[in-house]
């Protein structure tokens, strides 16, 4: 039977819930198709059938890369034109949305593709070993060097380096990479000799670097020169259009790792995942597949999204590692783009809801009401320092969650 035909069970309401699944056939992936985690956050299927599409599809030059969506075909368009030249990037997006992947897309579509590409991920080096990381060391220079030491800039010399999580690199090391950016040399730790280099630096970072600018928690001229060429990753839930062709994928993937042959994906299961915000993004939609595919029975896949509020995701939701969130999913389309709306202005004004540059003024409203649509869309901020010694799970009363907000 061909992958995607109509799953035949011994349950014949599976058999009838996926008779009309035969239309989603072209949107099955490969055999091809890459297992990488990382390049399956925008896998390489295909984009027929549903989509309407014929001839080349926007990524068709991308490796790995696939959707029709309009907010990815514009990322798209954009890694086209910075790829061609030496110019810094900053890709800038929420957690799981797949900055690293557009990282190597850039690098791969430059002339400098035949050079190394060279990751770091920033907030995974102690602060103490990451300036030897990014510029290496002699022999000595500390205790502990045995031995010399070539950093992550020698390395991708004529090649691209990619700086991930560019927000979590310390105040007192940013200089010295200002000074590398900028003059394209270095000395390594214990030596006095200057390196020059030939890197092409694509940075990214899911924190908002204007807003640390302005706290003082990240240097101006850094971010200045890092912004050269801004690339901003939509999140999943406004690549609807895309997300059924990254279920097959993952589908695909977990059903060979695991030994399991997936037929059939109800619409109602498809429905719901489509629907569904995806506060943590692509890798929040992998993490609930892989969960399905263990789950399935006789080649269908059961819908691993929570059904009641009840046994929805009770942990907050980081929208900033300061300020967190508890968001409580929606059944409705429109709440979840307005939750959205109001999450972004709140971040945006630092938590503050009244005055003239808070919450409630960016988007139009009273402050009161406001109010009353967080308490409506189950917007929760977390209780006072008190409230911590809850046990997971237990309800936060909206009073006082709200209450922890500044109203201006």
């Amino acid at each position: 039977m061909a992958f995607g035909n109509v799953g035949f069970s011994e349950n014949q309401n599976d058999v009838e819930a996926c008779l009309a699944e035969q239309a989603y056939e072209a949107d099955i992936p490969t055999r091809g198709t890459a297992e990488s985690t990382t390049l399956a956050l925008f896998s390489n299927v295909a984009s027929r059938g549903r989509q309407g599409m014929k001839g080349k599809t926007a990524n068709d030059s991308f490796e790995g890369i696939v959707g029709a969506s309009r907010s990815l075909r514009e990322v798209l368009d954009l890694v086209r034109m910075v790829a061609a030249t030496d110019s810094t990037a900053l890709i800038q997006g929420e957690t799981g949305t797949g900055k690293e992947l557009i990282a190597r897309a850039i690098h791969n579509i430059s002339p400098r593709s035949g050079h190394p590409f060279v990751r770091l991920n920033c907030a995974a080096i102690p602060f103490d070993l990451l300036e030897s990381e990014l510029f290496g060391h002699e022999k000595g220079a500390f205790t502990g060097a045995f031995a010399q030491k070539i950093g992550r800039f020698e390395m991708a010399d004529k090649g691209t380096l990619f700086l991930d999580e560019i927000g979590d690199i310390p105040l007192p090391l940013q200089p010295k990479l200002l000074r590398v950016l900028q003059e394209q040399e270095f000395e390594r730790l214990g030596s006095g000799r200057t390196h020059r280099i030939n890197v092409r630096v694509v940075a990214a970072t899911h924190r908002n670097l204007a807003e640390m600018v302005r706290r003082n928690e990240f240097r101006s001229d850094l971010y200045y020169r890092l912004n050269v060429f801004p690339v901003v990753l939509p999140p999943l839930r406004e690549r609807q259009q895309d997300i059924s062709q990254l279920v097959w994928h993952f589908v695909e993937v977990f059903g060979r790792k695991m030994g399991k042959r997936i037929t059939c994906i109800p619409n109602e299961t498809l429905s719901a995942l489509t629907a569904y915000p995806w506060p943590g993004n692509v890798r929040e939609l992998q993490n609930l597949i892989e969960r399905a595919v263990i789950l399935s029975n006789n080649g269908v896949l059961p819908n691993p999204l929570p059904t009641t509020d009840k046994n929805a995701v009770t942990n907050p939701l980081p929208v900033s590692d300061k300020n967190p969130l508890t968001v409580t999913p929606s059944q409705s389309k429109f709440n979840d783009s307005t939750r959205a709306l109001i999450l972004q202005a709140l971040r945006e004004a630092g938590w503050v809801i009244g005055g003239s540059d808070g919450a409630a003024d960016r988007l139009g409203l009273k402050r009161t009401t406001l109010i009353a649509k967080m308490k409506k869309l189950g917007i929760l901020r977390p209780g006072r320092r008190s409230d911590m010694t809850r046990l997971p799970g237990t309800p936060v009363e909206p009073a006082m969650a709200l209450g922890g907000l500044s109203y201006g």
